[in-house]
């Protein structure tokens, strides 16, 4: 009998043991915040554009890609200290940052390391430069999200895009200019506000407004960032506010007059106007002369 109660007794013990464990591990996890909580602050790791997302080729893509100019900076998307820097036969040159929420960052194919192991960054911090090291077939930001650590079989990996609201192949996106030392929290990109303008003579400008970078208004326009930058004798990693950029000069060429020419001859030759020749060689007449040199604008 008294074994029977005893047998009885524990029975019950691990009954309620396994009872609190089951309820305490509910409790767990309903206090567990989510990815997007963790990481509302963030900012982009880079300016570019999205070229592949988590979870492609057959689901063994556990990152995201950001495309963007060879040497462009990378930064840190939270502050934290670098678990690890060195150059993987994969990864290429690589950065892991752990984070205070926990979660680990990876940026890869980096084509220069600016961050040592041990070092603490702040949000925001450039950390690197971007590149094509390793495994990678193009110059691009391969950046991963993992929760608690980093895995070789990237069982901890979670989609970026949960952590920054968005993120879609061909979508621009950015870490907007804050001050020379910083990046200003803009983590989740807005839709491009056109700033376009053309004056007078054809030329098209752009008037920079708050959040653009040289690369999403490069990606808007379908040029390179480099290429405006040296159109317009600039900086490519700082552009401000307000400021106006020529996206495409005009485009002109030269026409000699020659024996029975008239400005509407001519005009209708290059497909224009008289009025057009007129005001772009600022001439007061439609009067031309035989040898004279007219600017004409290219379609």
């Amino acid at each position: 009998m008294k074994d029977y109660i005893r047998r009885f007794f524990i029975a019950g013990i691990m009954a309620l043991c396994v009872s609190l464990l089951f309820l305490g591990g509910k409790h767990s996890k309903a206090a567990e915040p989510k990815i997007s909580e963790l990481t509302e602050h963030w900012v982009w790791p880079a300016d570019g554009v999205i070229t592949d997302t988590y979870g492609t080729r057959n689901g063994q893509h556990k990152g995201i890609d950001i495309a963007g100019e060879s040497g462009s900076p990378v930064y840190a998307a939270d502050a934290g200290i670098v678990s690890r820097s060195y150059y993987s036969e994969t990864y290429g040159n690589v950065i892991f940052i752990k984070h205070k929420n926990q979660t680990e960052t990876v940026y890869a194919h980096l084509n220069k390391r600016l961050s040592a192991e041990g070092e603490k960054v702040a949000l925001g911090q450039k950390i690197g430069m971007m590149g094509s090291t390793g495994d990678s077939s193009g110059v691009h930001l391969h950046f991963e999200i993992h929760t608690q650590a980093w895995t070789s079989d990237k069982i901890n990996a979670v989609d970026p895009t949960v952590a920054f609201g968005m993120g879609e192949v061909g979508q621009a996106v950015n870490a907007a200019v804050r001050n020379e030392n910083a990046r200003e929290v803009s983590a989740r990109p807005s839709n491009f506000d056109s700033g376009q303008i053309t004056n007078d003579s054809g030329e098209t400008y752009h008037i920079v407004k708050t959040g653009e970078t040289l690369w999403t208004i490069a990606a808007h326009y379908n040029l390179q960032p480099g290429a405006i930058a040296g159109l317009n004798n600039i900086n490519p990693d700082y552009i401000f506010t307000g400021q106006k950029l020529l996206i495409e000069p005009v485009k002109i060429s030269e026409y000699t007059v020659k024996q029975g020419d008239t400005l509407t001859s001519i005009a209708k030759m290059h497909d224009t106007t008289a009025e057009a020749i007129i005001e772009l060689n600022k001439a007061n007449s439609d009067v031309i002369k035989i040898g004279q040199i007219l600017i004409i604008r290219k379609k």
